[in-house]
């Protein structure tokens, strides 16, 4: 398996509570977004040769490429955009379901992006990639059970 630092927190829910947390302390949707960023900056390397058709996200506007790795037991994911927000959207789910069992990540709804009110500040074809990407990491767990 390639390097991960995901999880960070012990279980799927209290990652949620913890991303909700944080998104707590800023006042406007412009520190937000620079928070999205700063996480994106924090994503683990991605070789170049996963930059491949094979593990392209259909769905985003941007480029987004995803492989994942595992199996029922532990399921990891490693992504990456070629933009800087979708990159941090990318480490919140990631945060929340990379590195978890297959089982917790189809327990695990997303709610998250509601808690700190992205839904409501992405635009339509960001939602569309978000949802994509969160499709593909429970189309996976599915596949795996």
């Amino acid at each position: 398996m390639t390097d991960t630092i995901f999880p960070l927190e012990p279980t799927p829910d209290e990652a949620q509570a913890a991303i909700a947390d944080e998104f707590s302390f800023f006042g406007d949707w412009s520190e937000r977004y620079q928070y999205l960023i700063d996480l994106g900056r924090k994503l683990p390397t991605f070789p170049e040769e996963w930059k491949s058709e094979e593990h392209r996200l259909h769905g985003c506007q941007s480029m987004v490429w995803i492989v994942p790795e595992g199996n029922a037991d532990k399921l990891v994911f490693h992504a990456i955009s070629d933009s800087a927000i979708v990159s941090g959207l990318i480490y919140l789910a990631l945060r929340v379901y990379s590195g978890r069992s297959a089982a917790e990540i189809l327990a695990t709804a997303p709610d998250y992006v509601s808690a700190i009110g992205l839904a409501k500040h992405l635009s339509p074809t960001r939602s569309n990639g978000l949802a994509a990407m969160l499709g593909f990491i429970r189309d996976t767990a599915q596949a795996q059970q």
